[in-house]
C-alpha cells in the first residue's frame, strides 16, 4: 500500500528515479542552473534542498552523507567549498524554479532551476529596490495635485530640448565667427597702420 506517499514517481522505477535525481543534483551543483521539465524540477528541489542544508556543516559525516546522495567527488568538493560559503546565512530556499516555454516535441512544460545565490540579475534588483513607498487613496486633494504636477512635467520636458538646442547652436555659431573676425580685424588694423 502507498498510503501517504505523495512524491512524484516521474514514470520511473525507484532505482532509475534515484539515479536521475543524483545526476540532476550533481549537474545543478556544478553548473548552478539547469533546464528540465517542470515536474522534474519540482522533484529535484525536494531532493537537493536537504543536501544543500547538510553542506553548511562541514564535517566528515556530512560529507559522506552528501556523497551517498550525489556519488560524485567533484560535486561534493564544489558544494562544500564554494556553495556552502554563499548559502551560509540563508535559512532555506536555496533554489528557484522559473517556468519557460513548452518543449516543441511533446509540449512538455519546461523550467529552469537555479541556485538563488548565483543569479546576478535577481540579486541586484533586491538590493536596489529596498526603498519602499506608501501609496494612499485620496479624495479630490490627491487628484488635484496629480493634475497640477502632470502639466509641469510635460512643459519642462518640452522646454528642456529647446534650451539644449539653443546652447548647442550658440557656441558653434559664435566661436568660429569671433575667431574669423579677430584675425580679420588685426589684418585691417595692420593695413591701416601701413598706409
Amino acid at each position: 500500500m502507498r498510503h501517504g506517499k505523495k512524491h512524484n514517481h516521474l514514470g520511473r522505477t525507484t532505482s532509475h528515479r534515484k539515479a536521475m535525481m543524483s545526476n540532476m543534483a550533481t549537474s545543478l551543483i556544478i553548473h548552478k542552473r539547469i533546464t528540465t521539465t517542470l515536474a522534474k524540477a519540482k522533484a529535484l528541489r525536494v531532493y537537493v534542498e536537504p543536501i544543500l542544508t547538510k553542506s553548511k556543516n562541514d564535517t566528515t559525516h556530512s560529507r559522506r552523507t552528501v556523497f551517498s546522495y550525489l556519488q560524485d567527488k567533484d560535486a561534493v568538493t564544489e558544494l562544500f567549498r564554494d556553495i556552502a560559503t554563499k548559502i551560509a546565512n540563508r535559512p532555506g530556499g536555496y533554489t528557484r524554479i522559473i517556468k519557460m516555454e513548452n518543449r516543441l516535441g511533446d509540449n512538455a512544460e519546461m523550467a529552469l532551476i537555479e541556485l538563488v545565490d548565483y543569479n546576478t540579475i535577481y540579486g541586484g534588483d533586491n538590493q536596489q529596490t529596498a526603498k519602499k513607498t506608501t501609496r494612499r487613496r485620496g479624495g479630490s486633494g490627491s487628484a488635484g495635485k496629480a493634475k497640477v504636477a502632470a502639466p509641469v512635467a510635460q512643459d519642462s520636458a518640452v522646454e528642456a530640448p529647446v534650451a539644449e538646442a539653443v546652447v548647442e547652436e550658440t557656441p558653434v555659431a559664435e566661436a568660429p565667427a569671433t575667431e574669423e573676425q579677430a584675425p580679420a580685424a588685426d589684418n585691417e588694423e595692420n593695413a591701416e597702420k601701413g598706409e
